[in-house]
């Protein structure tokens, strides 16, 4: 009953939660807008009302995802002023600006134009309803821009000063600059296309083996979903290789952690796989690639890494005594799975994408069959990623400026915080049932049939 263990695995528990449905959200917005786009621009009569239908279908999918999102993101607030009431007493000034931000430039502009799109079909030309989607997924994307500045900022702190026992923000534009912000919002926008790539693809292979009447409709839908979710996929290495570069100069022990690099190397190797051994600060036994690491981070197979040990005992010189490495086997292997995940969503769209493009998807109906099952991977890849994030700062709620323990609530009970983490957790999880009934029920009643032959 340890009131700081708590109050972390019930932020962390919430977090995860939220977390599923904030990619899907991202990239959905943008799906729709972009589908609803070739509905407005089309040409093809016989095309116009199956490609309206499909904006709906994937619109309603996109509604049931946000109201859980909306739902699991309220709470995490109420964190910041019942567990974490010492972290907001410090850095209130700086995180509470880009929070009100979110709120009154972001979630606004999305939710009104959310209920104009919703109800407006019948009463808006198709162009301003357009419009309105387009607005939508800009709203979106801009609440996850300053979520994350905000989140920089404890990654990466700029633009500040500490002044009676605060801190202080003296530069908002070099808040919103943070370099840390381009390579988290990079890949945090990529990852979302990524999900919702899949998400489009598992359902429209679903449709094509089990709706008969849809299967002209959705063959359309596989081959632009395998170019959407190829763009995600590759979008999230190449933002996520230019972050790892920036990672060793803004935190080389989160860098360190990803490979467990324990000692400095010149050349790095990268490690496929190892067993992690924090206790005594090594590997016991690993299988590593040569030079790797150094040719990731230089482009180049040579320059040294900081090890883990080298840097924890460079910070504990500059902050004072105490062990300042995160879950080192966590990092380790959350990294590999959510590249794993990632190098298995790009083949699955790869595949997907010359089959159709050849004409040739019939002739393997198991890769049809067996596609939905594939959907855990990029919520199983965002999770992991995230867990890489957060994880990898610890033991500092803000680097260099405030420790997890010192941004506890002082007079929180673990009684109390146990008690509402399992509140959370079962009332999420009903919520959570709920939804996918909800989902899955309306994807298998509803139906596309194309009107002609010229779809």
């Amino acid at each position: 009953m340890d009131a700081l263990l708590l109050s972390r695995w019930q932020f962390a528990i919430t977090t995860i939660y939220h977390f599923l449905f904030v990619p899907l959200t991202l990239g959905l917005t943008i799906w729709v807008a972009l589908l609803e786009t070739c509905y407005v621009r089309t040409q093809r009569p016989h095309w116009k009302e199956p490609c309206r239908q499909l904006v709906k279908f994937f619109g309603t999918l996109f509604l049931i995802n946000f109201s859980l999102g909306v739902v699991t993101g309220i709470v995490q607030e109420f964190h910041f002023g019942m567990n974490w009431s010492e972290y907001s007493r410090f850095m209130g000034d700086i995180f509470g600006a880009p929070l009100a931000l979110e709120a009154l430039t972001a979630f606004f502009l999305e939710s009104t134009f959310l209920g104009i799109w919703m109800f407006g079909w019948d009463k808006l030309s198709p162009k301003v309803h357009c419009l309105c989607a387009w607005l939508i997924a800009i709203g979106s994307n801009l609440s996850a821009f300053w979520i994350l500045v905000a989140n920089s900022f404890m990654q990466h702190p700029v633009g500040y000063v500490v002044q009676n026992g605060r801190a202080e923000m003296n530069d908002f534009l070099a808040l919103i600059t943070n370099p840390y912000v381009v390579g988290e919002y990079s890949h945090a926008l990529f990852s979302g296309i990524s999900t919702a790539g899949l998400l489009v693809l598992a359902v429209a292979a679903w449709k094509y083996v089990h709706d008969k009447a849809s299967q002209d409709v959705f063959r359309h839908v596989l081959k632009a979903g395998a170019i959407y979710l190829a763009i995600g996929v590759l979008g999230v290495m190449g933002s996520g290789h230019m972050h790892t570069q920036y990672l060793a100069e803004a935190n080389p022990m989160k860098l360190a952690s990803m490979e467990a690099l324990w000692e400095n190397e010149n050349p790095a190797p990268f490690a496929v796989a190892a067993v992690v051994n924090q206790y005594e600060s090594k590997n016991d036994c690993e299988i590593k690639i040569p030079a790797l690491f150094s040719f990731m981070l230089y482009n180049k197979p040579e320059g040294e890494v900081k090890g883990i040990n080298t840097i924890n005992a460079e910070m504990a010189a500059k902050y004072g005594n105490g062990d300042y490495r995160p879950d080192v086997f966590g990092m380790f292997w959350s990294f590999r799975i959510m590249v794993g995940c990632g190098g298995a969503m790009l083949l699955i769209a790869f595949a997907v994408g010359a089959l159709t493009h050849l004409n040739r998807l019939e002739q393997y109906p198991w890769l049809l069959k067996y596609l939905p099952l594939t959907l855990p991977l990029p919520f199983l890849a965002n999770t992991a990623g995230w867990f890489v994030t957060e994880g990898g700062r610890q033991p500092w709620l803000v680097v260099g400026l405030q420790k997890t323990a010192e941004g506890l609530s002082q007079n929180i009970t673990g009684l109390e915080v146990f008690l509402t983490m399992a509140g959370f957790t079962l009332l999420y999880l009903v919520l959570i049932v709920a939804a996918l009934y909800v989902a899955v029920r309306f994807i298998k009643k509803t139906s596309i049939p194309a009107e002609g032959r010229d779809v």
